[in-house]
């Protein structure tokens, strides 16, 4: 596996070294959840995307005054 050189400012390495001890972690470890966790993260927030897309269009019928007047028939803003 390639290694991975990362930059930081004092400040900002001594705020990740900080996290890194509050969660009981190597600087190493930390690191990789953090990449890890982002990655899942990214993963759900694509899936709940899709899945209320799917479901925009029968909560606005169900839910007619529930819709922003900027996007109900193409009617502008108050």
């Amino acid at each position: 596996m390639p290694s991975l050189n990362v930059s930081f400012t004092d400040e900002e390495l001594e705020g990740v070294r900080a996290a890194a001890a509050a969660e009981g972690k190597s600087l190493k470890q930390y690191l990789h959840d953090l990449g890890v966790r982002e990655m899942q993260r990214q993963r759900f927030v694509t899936g709940a995307t899709t899945w209320a897309d799917r479901l925009r269009g029968e909560f606005d019928d169900a839910f007619p005054d529930e819709v922003p007047p900027s996007e109900r028939d193409g009617a502008a803003a108050a």
